[in-house]
């Protein structure tokens, strides 16, 4: 009897083995949602995951698949495209065109209950925060963080260099340059690149009303000639959300010969976000005065190496390295860090 028990015991572990076996995949399908193909930054991100998903894979022995379509900041577009994606790959990563928009995007997942996904990049509605990731993830940044350092990176150039308030009055004359008005990213910048800057000690004094540009290189162009031709010799100081905006602003300064990198030409001081090679080159050459970095190669690993995760049956953070934001117990978020960029090679 016993020797029956063996063998029967025997049998069901090898038919476990093989069930095991039958089950792992060699080769995985991830699509990607992207909000818009030509952001700057969000190709930065998806270059990197496009890299991530070849060295993970080779890291897992596994290859990975990775889908993106760009859904060219049309929400409408996105939610054609969402039933797709999910039919035909094991995992989506999401980056809304929409930021309120992830409720929508969640009803379609429900069609595909074996299908995972998380979001990344733009931060969802807050109102909705909780009740979309309750079965998933966003992988982004801290929101104030990136207006805090602008305003810092503002506060020690006054500190090193006075001058730059150019009319010697105590007053930095601003204008900021805003993304996308509902997005509470660049709400947050908006708000704290000023808000840090007077905390740290300047007078701040805004020369006209912020300017949405929805972090576009020519809206921020032609918002940046209407403001400069009414208010030339008043503007001190410009913050941008991202650099595609700063560099609008730039070329816009470059026209009327400010900003040129030529010696001897005025300047005024213009911080961006992201640290885009565009943002960077800018400030070799004297346009750009600073940026903060947002890492989007590491946001493209985290994305990768997090889906990974949870297509092997693992917890979202497991092994990783990474760990949740403390901000709040009613959703999982992981906040990539930010970066103060005042010199480069």
């Amino acid at each position: 009897m016993k020797k029956i028990l063996v063998v029967l015991l025997a049998l069901v572990l090898a038919f476990s083995a093989v069930a095991a076996l039958a089950e792992a995949k060699s080769e995985y399908n991830i699509g990607v949602l992207v909000w818009k193909f030509n952001d700057t930054y969000g190709s930065s991100v998806r270059l990197a995951m496009e890299q991530a998903a070849v060295e993970i894979g080779e890291e897992l022995g596994v290859k990975i698949n990775l889908n993106a379509v760009d859904a060219n900041d049309q929400i409408a577009t996105q939610l054609e495209q969402a039933p797709t994606i999910f039919a035909q790959n094991d995992f989506v990563i999401v980056n809304l065109a929409d930021v309120n928009s992830g409720e929508a995007i969640i009803d379609i997942a429900k069609d595909y209950p074996d299908v995972q996904y998380l979001f990344y990049n733009k931060p969802l509605a807050p109102e909705t925060m909780a009740d979309v990731l309750q079965n998933s993830i966003f992988i982004g940044t801290l929101e104030r963080e990136a207006g805090d350092m602008q305003g810092e990176i503002l506060a020690d150039m006054y500190a090193a260099d006075p001058s730059i308030d150019l009319n010697g009055d105590g007053v930095l004359q601003y204008v900021v340059f805003m993304g996308e008005p509902q997005n509470t990213e660049a709400q947050a910048r908006t708000q704290y690149c000023v808000e840090t800057a007077e905390a740290c000690g300047l007078k701040m004094e805004a020369v006209t009303e912020t300017i949405v540009a929805n972090w576009d290189t020519q809206q921020a162009l032609d918002g940046m000639n209407a403001v400069w031709a009414a208010n030339k010799g008043k503007i001190e100081v410009v913050f941008c959300n991202n650099d595609d905006m700063a560099l609008g602003v730039v070329a816009a300064l470059n026209a009327d010969g400010y900003n040129t990198g030529v010696e001897g030409d005025p300047e005024i001081v213009v911080i961006g976000v992201d640290a885009t090679d565009t943002g960077l080159e800018s400030m070799r050459q004297g346009g750009m005065t600073a940026t903060v970095k947002q890492d989007g190669v590491a946001m493209g690993k985290a994305n990768i190496r997090i889906a990974m995760n949870m297509l092997l049956g693992n917890e979202w953070l497991e092994g990783t390295g990474y760990e949740y934001s403390d901000e709040s117990t009613e959703y999982k978020a992981v906040r990539i860090p930010y970066a103060k960029i005042t010199e480069v090679e």
